[in-house]
């Protein structure tokens, strides 16, 4: 029993691929839309395509198009060729708006966007285009059933981009290019006023102000000791137990001490 039922199996497969093998050879493109159907409703993603790309050409402007050009899409999205599947899902928003699957297209073209988005050290280009594509579907359906899980993948996006943001500015102030990295942190702080890397971002501009002030000649240090003491009343001002709280006592002290030795200089 076990043995003949392996052998159905066998059969069913060996039929499958004689059908798609025949299919593929066959000039018949209703019979590629049917097979390639079954196949897509299968999950068989790839085989599906492949009839797909034969006869999309051939079925523009019949009715038929509008779901092949669906599962056309889909099938790149599903394949994880996202950056085929957004250009496609945006072409059949545009070709089929008035279609009951346009929200759908639109939040999967969005998506798709989202999943080409790069980690956060690479390039920044495609995480803004993502967030630009997923916050016009959100302006295009504001009641969207997808609305929760496109704020989520624009909260994941905007993350992103602070965290690339914050490790330019700490990345300076590795490389002791502390004027770069107090700039970049104030420029975060500014752009990103919201984000939860805040109490981060304010201890590293402190303690680039702090090494900044300590290198500085002395016509310069006065000033630059004042920045950099009011930047650390900054940070335990905005969060009184930061996990930072010790070594910014500690850079305060020396601050303080070193206040002290440029005032008696001054007034020597």
């Amino acid at each position: 029993m076990k043995k003949a039922l392996s052998i159905l199996v066998l059969l069913i497969v060996f039929n499958s691929c004689n059908d798609f093998q025949k299919a593929m050879k066959s000039e018949d493109t209703a019979l590629k839309f049917e097979l390639g159907t079954e196949l897509y409703d299968a999950k068989k993603y790839k085989k599906a395509n492949r009839l797909f790309e034969q006869i999309v050409p051939k079925y523009r402007g019949k009715p038929q198009a509008e779901k092949l050009m669906f599962m056309h899409a889909d099938c790149f999205f599903q394949l994880e060729q996202y950056y085929l599947s957004a250009y496609r899902f945006e072409q059949f928003v545009n070709s089929y708006p008035n279609s009951e699957k346009v929200e759908e297209a639109a939040f999967l073209s969005a998506k798709s966007y989202y999943e080409e988005s790069p980690i956060y050290s690479k390039e920044k280009e495609e995480t803004v285009k993502a967030i630009e594509k997923l916050q016009l579907f959100i302006n295009s359906y504001p009641d969207s059933k997808y609305l929760q899980e496109v704020n989520v993948l624009v909260k994941e996006l905007d993350y992103k981009l602070e965290k690339k943001a914050f490790e330019i500015a700490k990345q300076y102030n590795r490389i002791y290019d502390y004027k770069a990295s107090i700039k970049s942190f104030n420029n975060f702080l500014l752009d990103f006023p919201g984000t939860s890397l805040k109490e981060d971002a304010l201890y590293y501009r402190f303690n680039s102000e702090y090494n900044l002030a300590i290198l500085s000649i002395k016509e310069l240090k006065q000033d630059r000791i004042n920045i950099a003491l009011a930047d650390y009343r900054a940070l335990v001002s905005a969060y009184p137990n930061t996990k930072y709280l010790d070594e910014a006592n500690r850079l305060k002290e020396e601050l303080e001490r070193e206040k002290n030795l440029t005032d008696t200089d001054t007034k020597s």
